[in-house]
Order: C-alpha cells, then sequence, then structure tokens
C-alpha cells in the first residue's frame, strides 16, 4: 500500500508542531525530518507524532563539505559516516525507518579524485553506516541528484549500480521525479528497472513545485510503481524557485496550499487500479 509523506524542509522558519499537525490534518501518513540531530529534540518530536497520529517517514539528511563520503580528505569522509549514524540513532528515537544518503555534498560539482576512486570511497562509508542503520533497523536509501547539484551519482542505475556493490540488504535505490525529470531518458522505465531495490521516492513536479503544476506525466509513474509492487512511501519534496531553494526563505504556498494539493493529486492518481 502507497503511504505519502511530506518534506518539512521547506517549512521554514516555523515550529515543528505547526508542520507536523498540518500534515496529520491533511491525511497524510508521515513526516519527513531534517536530519539535523543536534538541532533538533528527538523526544518532543516523538511525542508530538504519536499526538497527532502520524508516523516518521523518513530522515532527510543533510550533505555538505564536512558530510562528504568521497571527500580527499580522510577525516571529513570519517565525519560523513558518524553525521549518518547519529542520523540513525536520531531515526531509531522517533520511529523512522529510512534515511536519505547521497555520497557527495549538496552542490558538489567537481570530484576530488578518479571516479573509481570515489566509488570505492563511497561504498566502505556506505557498508560502514549501513551496518549499523541494520542492526537499528533502519534503511539508507541512495539518491540520484541531477547534475547542477552533483557530479557523481545522477542517475538511478548509477545508483543501483553503488547499491549493488555496498550489497546491504538494508540499503537501497532512492528516486525524486523532479531529478529524474532532468536525468533520465524515461521516469517510469527506470523505476521498473530499478525494481524491488526502490526503497524511497521523493515527489514533486518539474518545476520543483506540487505536483500537477509542471509538466511531468505521472500516469506512467504511478502505473510503475504499480507494476513493481511499490509499498513505500511517496515524499514530498518541494522547494521554492530559487537558485539557492536551501536558503529557508519562506514561500506561503509551500505550506497549506501545496501540502493539501499534493495529496489530494496523488491520492487521486491512486484510488482506481489501472
Amino acid at each position: 500500500m502507497i503511504k505519502y509523506s511530506y518534506n518539512t524542509l521547506v517549512f521554514a522558519g516555523e515550529d515543528i508542531e505547526t508542520g507536523i499537525a498540518r500534515l496529520a490534518k491533511f491525511g497524510y501518513d508521515g513526516v519527513e525530518i531534517v536530519g539535523e540531530p543536534e538541532k533538533m529534540d528527538a523526544n518532543r518530536i516523538k511525542e508530538l507524532l504519536d499526538q497527532y497520529n502520524i508516523e516518521a517517514s523518513t530522515i532527510c539528511a543533510i550533505y555538505n563539505t564536512e558530510r562528504d563520503l568521497v571527500s580527499s580528505n580522510e577525516n571529513i569522509r570519517k565525519n560523513a559516516v558518524e553525521y549518518i549514524k547519529s542520523c540513525v540513532d536520531f531515526a531509531s528515537t522517533i520511529g523512522a525507518k529510512g534515511i536519505s544518503l547521497t555520497p557527495t555534498a549538496c552542490m558538489k560539482i567537481y570530484g576530488e579524485a578518479d571516479r573509481e576512486t570515489e566509488l570505492n570511497w563511497a561504498v566502505e562509508g556506505i557498508r560502514e553506516a549501513g551496518f549499523y542503520a541494520g542492526e537499528h533497523g533502519v534503511r539508507l536509501t541512495v539518491e540520484a541528484w541531477n547534475r547542477y547539484e552533483n557530479y557523481l551519482i545522477n542517475r538511478l542505475e548509477q545508483a543501483l549500480e553503488l547499491v549493488n556493490r555496498v550489497n546491504l540488504p538494508n540499503v537501497g535505490v532512492m528516486g525524486d521525479t523532479y531529478h529524474m525529470n532532468i536525468e533520465e531518458v524515461d521516469i517510469a522505465d527506470t523505476i521498473r528497472m530499478v525494481g524491488d531495490k526502490l526503497y524511497h521516492l521523493h515527489i514533486a513536479d518539474s518545476n520543483r513545485a506540487a505536483p500537477g503544476r509542471g509538466h511531468i506525466d505521472f500516469e506512467p509513474i504511478a502505473q510503475a510503481l504499480r507494476d513493481i509492487n511499490y509499498s513505500g512511501f511517496l515524499t514530498m519534496e518541494l522547494l521554492p524557485p530559487f537558485a539557492d531553494p536551501f536558503n529557508g526563505s519562506k514561500c506561503e504556498e509551500f505550506y497549506d496550499q501545496y501540502s493539501e494539493e499534493s495529496i489530494t493529486f496523488l491520492k487521486n492518481l491512486f484510488k482506481e487500479e489501472k
């Protein structure tokens, strides 16, 4: 059964309770929480999730220049692994079952070594973090980002190759329809290619707004998800139309308006078996 979640990353400047209450009100099954364990009160979040009868779907981990699994600096690579482990502890406390993972820092577009060396570093770090996550019943999901935000893993076939090299049952592939719209030839075919290794999916339209507000055709995507018997979360990751969409600027439509619009659109998409 498909479940619906919304990434609170875009709920800039408001108390976490307001976001959790909003998503519960509109009928979401889960809340995706920003992966900043040191800045979050995990026990309070767990209490709020229980209060509003909604679960933590996943942790949206944040990768920067100090959390880079393929940095040429060994200390930074180790720091990235420890960061993921801290997200695992955070996830365990609030009940989230998955953590997004990208080997390189957000907006990093040049490598520091040859590709094979960097992939080996990625495998080493993901495997160490993956073993730790597995002990806590948490999945790591390797996400492909588009070429303008990341140089190493841009397409799901590359994410799948990396996942297969890590070779742990709790490490799988994560898609994002916004990134896939830029990089994949056919989003639906790509989903079928990944198959049961697709552990998580972010949803946004071609302009990173609510689904239905851009030019992505979601019907074939929905059919592909049925074809692979996908039963995970579809999580909205909607971001404002800025060159730096992560700057915390507040856009009113991303709160109530897009939250309600998105789940209505997706529930209509999946309400009938095709």
